[in-house]
Order: structure tokens, then sequence, then C-alpha cells
């Protein structure tokens, strides 16, 4: 853990797949001192991909220190109550490290119809499943009557170690998701971000937080950034591309400039600086590289990046 320019702490987590080697993946990047592990989840995409609440629970019994986090759960494809269950245990089987990242998803339709859910219900579902999170996280005999959600007198147990509940850390990128993490959550995990549309994100949310009445800067700036990190610049960007046009189906050679850390280890810190002065004290490093490379990536970022501002 590092400090910020206001003297507040940074934190760097790394995304991994925790598939195959999932336990051998968890301990590297806990020995390599990152603070976080996150994966993602889809229930299918255009490759292999988790479930990050199993693929996290493989995690925390391989582990002993390093915090997780779900990067992200797509909250509207759960029932709320049982993804509550779900996010409480994996609390407790962690010994207290979880947090909750959260996206409504949307990218890939035909997972939502293979659950039975309407993919234009996706905000709204997950606004109301994360009023439901919170009552049945935090509360007994839960009552509630919502669009989506009833509950009669509800209770779980046990809801989990941290107080008042496990974190929630909102992903996004319009004002919608904005307002959600200044509603209901203590993250805000951007993705596909400049620095100066972080900085621009940071201000709305401050104010959006205003609005609903809650202490300033109760919601904590993150950032969710593809990476690739090689000692040549032109094969870090090249291999970024690679990847990331595999990954999303299209063309990212315009895009990784923009939307990614890769180069040099001297070009990633210099970029890097500039999201930390956007406002980024949680800082989550993805894999934008081939997963030949994933093993040299997750090395080079904890050894030659965040020294630089430990």
């Amino acid at each position: 853990m590092s400090t910020g320019t206001n003297g507040d702490a940074i934190e760097f987590g790394v995304s991994l797949r925790l598939l195959n080697g999932a336990k051998a993946e968890a301990r590297q990047a806990e020995d390599l001192g990152y603070d976080y592990l996150l994966t993602g989840e889809h229930v299918m995409f255009h490759g292999p991909v988790a479930n990050n609440l199993v693929s996290l629970a493989a995690a925390a019994g391989a582990t002993e220190r390093i915090k997780l986090m779900s990067g992200i759960v797509l909250v509207p494809l759960y029932p709320a109550a049982l993804l509550a269950k779900q996010v409480a245990v994996l609390d407790v089987v962690s010994d207290g490290r979880f947090s909750l990242g959260i996206g409504v998803g949307g990218e890939f339709p035909k997972e939502f119809e293979a659950v039975g859910v309407p993919v234009n219900q996706r905000g709204a579902r997950t606004d109301e499943a994360l009023k439901v999170l919170d009552l049945l996280l935090t509360q007994k005999d839960v009552h509630f009557d919502g669009r989506f959600t009833k509950l009669d007198g509800v209770s779980i147990s046990p809801r989990g170690v941290q107080k008042p509940r496990v974190p929630f850390w909102v992903a996004g990128r319009k004002d919608v998701a904005m307002r959600r993490a200044a509603r209901l959550a203590e993250g805000w995990l951007p993705y596909m971000y400049t620095p100066e549309m972080l900085d621009e994100s940071m201000l709305k949310i401050a104010r959006f937080t205003e609005e609903a009445e809650r202490p300033a800067g109760t919601v904590k700036g993150g950032l969710f950034i593809f990476t690739c990190v090689h000692e040549d610049r032109t094969r870090a960007l090249e291999l970024a591309n690679q990847q990331l046009s595999k990954q999303y189906n299209q063309d990212f050679s315009k895009l990784v400039d923009k939307y990614t850390i890769a180069g040099s280890p001297d070009d990633c810190i210099a970029r890097l600086r500039e999201y930390i002065d956007a406002g980024a004290r949680t800082i989550m490093f993805s894999q934008g590289c081939p997963p030949d490379y994933v093993e040299e990536n997750t090395r080079l970022i904890a050894e030659t990046v965040i020294p630089a501002f430990r």
C-alpha cells in the first residue's frame, strides 16, 4: 500500500482468470504483494470465463492476506436474496477479505436470455437488488416489497464478517452508474476510462453523493484498467491490441493508447500517475495481454510499476 499526493492510501489489485490453476494464481498475486485479487464473470462470453464468487472462494482458501473483489458480479442475473447469501458466506470463508464489485452487464444479451432476465431490466434489477443486499447483510427479519423481490420476515445467517457489511464497489462508465455508486456504494470502479474521464466522474459523484444526503467522501475513487507491461513499448501495445481485439471481438488498435496502461515500465508509471492525480485510490490492473504472457505481466506490474508508488 502507498499514499497519494494528499496522504491517502493507494491500493493495487490484479485481475486473474482463476480457472485452472486458480490456487497457484492466487498465491502468486499474494506473494508479489498485491493488495487485491479479483476476477470477472459471465454465464457465457467469447471465451472461457469464471464465476467470480466460486473462483474467489477457491482463492480465499489458498491465501491468507490478500483482499478479494468480484470484478464484477453481474447482479441482475441473480435472485437478490441468493446473492446476499453467497456474498455473506464468501466474506466469512475469507475471514472478512471480500468486497462486492457490482455491474449490470448487458454486452452479451444471450446470458440474460439464458437465465430468464430481460436485458432491458438490468439497471432496475440492480438498483433494487443492492437495497435488498444492504438490508439482508445488516438486519434480521427483513421485510421488502419491491418490483422483483418480496421478502416477508427473511433473515440470513451468517451475515458476513465485516461491519456493517461487505463494501460495495459499483463499476460502469455512465452517469446512471455514478448515481448508483453515490446512493448505494462505498467505491467507484470505472473501466475504459481516460484520466480526464475519471476526474470528471469523481466531481459528479461528489455532487450526487451530496444529493443522496450521504457524507462527503463516502465513495472512494477506483479504476479498473487493462494493463500490459513490456520492456519494449511497441511490443506491449501489440500484445494489448491482440488480446483486447480478440476479447471484445472488435478492432482495438485505435483504443489501446486511450483506454489502457500499456508500454514500458516508465510509460506505465507515467500514465498511472495521471490516474492517481485524477482521484484513483484503488487501482485494479486487468490483464491486457494474451494468456501466455499473463504470468510475466503480473510479475512486471508488481516489480517494475507498483514500487514507484510505494
